[in-house]
């Protein structure tokens, strides 16, 4: 399988090439500049790879939720590249695909709570449960800081992302360690092709037209005058 993967939902811009079990990945941490970035990303990618687009199966993108702007581009790019190719989309969580970063060789956490700093005063937070060498996604929330209500499984926690960097009192509310936590972690396009690969195989890829962004807070990403 050939899949190229696409993440900007948050400050950084990351693309990657999966080749059969293989995974290259570029990414850069440019608060508005992805729209400068993610295209020569992906070429740079196909090039040094010597892969044509032509021969590619589909794109993977993270969905949000995430940065209104980013999250738009993203999915745009995706779908303009597989209207090209005439190839799905699947589209996958970001909270899901920065909580997979969570699982190494070192570390099997019983679940992984994944946030991102949402602005405003309030997070984007999910619970993802650990299944084997992946995580599960959990429902995807927003909230203020002090509102976080986690109910933990039995077993090792483990939390990362942008949320616990600008609200560190999350981290201490739920009981977690420093050594629990990577506030600097940021969602990345070699998950994005991991889960991308499972989510395929599940038949879960779907039209470019039918990819849709995900940003929890509704009424902010609305458009003004919007259903």
């Amino acid at each position: 399988m050939r899949l190229i993967a696409l993440e900007t939902a948050t400050e950084q811009c990351s693309a990657a090439l999966y080749l059969d079990g293989e995974i290259l990945c570029l990414r850069e941490r440019a608060a508005r500049r992805h729209g400068e970035l993610i295209l020569g990303q992906i070429e740079q990618l196909l090039r040094e790879a010597d892969v044509p687009r032509g021969s590619l199966d589909g794109v993977a993108v993270g969905r949000g939720p995430g940065a209104f702007t980013g999250v738009r581009l993203g999915l745009g790019v995706a779908q303009g590249i597989a209207f090209a190719l005439d190839c799905p989309v699947v589209p996958i969580s970001s909270l899901q695909v920065l909580a997979q970063q969570a699982l190494t060789a070192e570390r099997r956490p019983a679940a992984v709570l994944a946030a991102l700093d949402a602005r405003m005063g309030e997070i984007y937070w999910s619970l993802c449960p650990v299944q084997g060498e992946r995580v599960l996604l959990g429902v995807e929330q927003v909230s203020a800081p002090e509102d976080l209500e986690v109910v933990w499984p039995e077993g090792e926690r483990f939390a990362l992302g942008s949320a616990f960097a600008a609200f560190p009192e999350v981290a201490a509310a739920q009981g977690l360690s420093a050594g629990a936590v990577a506030a600097d972690a940021l969602p990345d396009a070699r998950e994005v092709a991991l889960l991308g690969v499972d989510a395929w195989e599940r038949g879960e890829a779907v039209a470019p037209e039918d990819a849709q962004p995900v940003y929890v807070r509704d009424d902010v990403a609305r458009p003004a005058g919007a259903s």
